[in-house]
């Protein structure tokens, strides 16, 4: 298994680390509730070293990427980025992904860990017969780049001591704290400069830093110490995957593949509309206009049981009718909550549902998006 540059902070910090994605990561240190908790009510820290990035330079990078993205990256200025998809010719999801302008002919994206290789594959080989070729560079930089992110409400009163300064290149900023949700800088940090981006995982305010891994390992010590006032906590996957199921983010291999659309994910808005063609753009077109096959719910149960798993029946009216895509014991909430796909006649708000645990049903309902609200 790979291992990320913070491996033996984790080590020493005690966590519990397993394979994911053909990563040794942390689960847990302390255990998931604590460190859900910590993030939602104060702070937490988590290594991201694990995912993907890729660059797009050039004067033909625009307009390659808005071809094979389901986002309008014209809407971007330096500085700025949007979450996006990476589509197939049938609509089908290759990932969903972060983009960033990080300059006029320089763009930067986030991608999946598991889905690093086949993005970049899949890029290089659309980039083989993009008219312009000679006029971009597409670049696989997973191996330059480790990260953080920062999440939880108390993140913003000491992350510019962490990093303090104005920003370099990206956006222009005064301090860190001054970058708005999907804005990105380039800050001076020991061991050469960061990127600091403010988006986020957990449905909290936060940060995420990238940059080289000496640079990342003292970020990783000096947050954690700057922090420890402010009940910051290092985090591990259990909660990140609590946190965003509660807010109803998609995990690829979970609510994402490439037999499932972004259209039929919910995630529609993310498909921009009028920007001209783009691959998978026909399917996509059709399932607005037209509607689809199967629809992603949310959904809390309605009596005590086991939490929801992943492959769990979702049952409607006695019939089989999907699958719980992810569930979990909501530590905000304090009952089992999860997503999954029924047709769209089983899909409206309030409609009871029974879900199959361990060979039993018990008995659930969909609720609006996100499952958590503050």
């Amino acid at each position: 298994m790979k291992r990320t540059a913070l491996f033996s902070a984790h080590q020493k910090l005690g966590a519990r680390l397993i394979d994911f994605g053909g990563w040794e990561m942390p689960v847990q240190y302390t255990s998931i509730v604590d460190e859900h908790l910590a993030v939602r009510n104060a702070a937490g820290i988590f290594d991201i070293s694990h995912m993907g990035e890729v660059t797009v330079c050039g004067a033909a990078a625009e307009e390659f990427l808005n071809g094979v993205l389901t986002n309008d990256v014209r809407k971007l200025s330096p500085g700025l980025g949007q979450y996006t998809l990476l589509c197939n010719q049938h609509g089908g999801a290759i990932d969903d992904l972060y983009v960033y302008k990080l300059s006029a002919e320089v763009y930067l994206l986030i991608v999946n860990a598991s889905r690093t290789q086949a993005d970049v594959a899949w890029l290089k080989a659309r980039a083989e017969k993009f008219p312009r070729r000679g006029e971009m560079i597409l670049s696989d930089a997973s191996h330059n780049y480790s990260a953080v992110a920062v999440q939880g409400p108390r993140v913003k009163d000491f992350i510019a001591d962490c990093i303090p300064g104005a920003s370099l290149a990206a956006l222009r900023v005064n301090r860190v704290t001054d970058l708005k949700k999907n804005q990105i800088g380039e800050f001076h940090f020991d061991h050469g400069g960061v990127l600091v981006s403010r988006t986020g995982y957990t449905g909290e305010d936060g940060f995420e830093i990238v940059g080289g891994d000496k640079a990342i390992e003292l970020a990783w010590y000096k947050v954690l110490a700057v922090g420890a006032p402010y009940g910051i906590k290092p985090c591990g996957l259990g909660a990140r995957d609590t946190l965003r199921t509660e807010v109803c983010y998609p995990l690829y291999g979970h609510e994402l593949d490439e037999q499932t659309t972004p259209i039929e994910a919910g995630l529609g808005f993310f498909v921009s509309d009028g920007k001209g063609e783009f691959v998978g753009g026909e399917t996509l077109a059709k399932q607005k206009a037209n509607g689809v096959r199967k629809k992603l719910v949310a959904f809390k149960m309605t009596d005590k049981s086991a939490p929801p798993r992943p492959h769990y029946p979702i049952w409607v009216n006695d019939v089989g009718a999907g699958i719980v895509t992810s569930g979990t014991q909501s530590p905000s909430l304090g009952i089992g909550i999860g997503l999954g796909y029924l047709p769209p006649e089983s899909a409206g708000p309030g409609t009871k549902l029974e879900v199959e645990i361990r060979g039993k049903r018990f008995a659930a309902a969909i609720v609006p998006k996100p499952i958590y609200k503050k």
